[in-house]
């Protein structure tokens, strides 16, 4: 997936009230940036910061730049866009390339079901089978990406939801797809969110599938990459 528009360099000043960035221009000018990331963005969002931001024109958008990636000292890149994830994993599923998720005719987003939610990705074939989708940005130790960066009370929900369709008989998986270039292994973060963690633990027993996939990152786009082992 290319980014719309080419990714200009930046300096991170600052962000605050979740959504909101301000970013230090190459050429001096100070800017604020739209953040699509709800998260604690835990160790991404530093004074600072090399980032990366993508510029519109767009007149109905009251801020001007979106902040999509962290590129590390190391040269590795982390990608904080949250919407970014469901528009690869799109491409991947229509194109059948996502390991154990390629034999289906049809691939719809955004589908109803459950107790008011919507699940990611609803792929129809031989069945159906539910995909719900979470970005995964946190590393706290070399090497090691963990989910969630802070409690999610509506990620759990998700698990039990797609517990529940396991139970009608349906195929369900929980995919996780860490939007880091330095991470080759996967965990959850149970310390940071115990409920998630029993939830997981429950869904999994239910019959709820895991994957864990990498991604290729760069200015110029992200791609789905080759699954990472998971520790969960």
């Amino acid at each position: 997936m290319e980014f719309p528009s080419p990714l200009i360099p930046a300096t991170l000043v600052r962000r605050y009230k979740r959504f909101l960035a301000d970013c230090l221009l190459t050429d001096g000018r100070e800017v604020t940036a739209h953040c699509a990331n709800p998260g604690s963005m835990m160790g991404l969002a530093e004074p600072g910061a090399k980032i990366w931001l993508e510029p519109n024109d767009d007149p109905k958008k009251k801020l001007k730049f979106g902040w999509r990636l962290v590129e590390h000292a190391d040269g590795h890149f982390t990608g904080v866009d949250t919407s970014v994830p469901n528009r690869a994993l799109k491409a991947a599923l229509e194109a059948r390339a996502v390991p154990g998720l390629g034999d289906y005719d049809t691939v719809r987003a955004e589908v109803k079901y459950g107790e008011k939610s919507r699940i990611d990705f609803l792929l129809e074939g031989d069945g159906l089978t539910y995909v719900e989708v979470k970005s995964v940005t946190l590393s706290r130790q070399p090497g090691l990406a963990e989910f969630p960066d802070s409690v999610t009370a509506r990620g759990t929900k998700h698990l039990g939801e797609l517990a529940k369709m396991v139970g009608e008989g349906h195929r369900a998986v929980m995919l996780y797809l860490v939007q880091r270039t330095d991470c080759d292994r996967f965990d959850l973060a149970r310390d940071i969110d115990p409920a998630y963690g029993q939830a997981f633990d429950a869904a999994r027993a239910a019959g709820v599938e895991v994957i864990v996939l990498g991604t290729s990152i760069s200015p110029s786009g992200v791609d789905v990459a080759a699954p990472l082992a998971s520790l969960a």
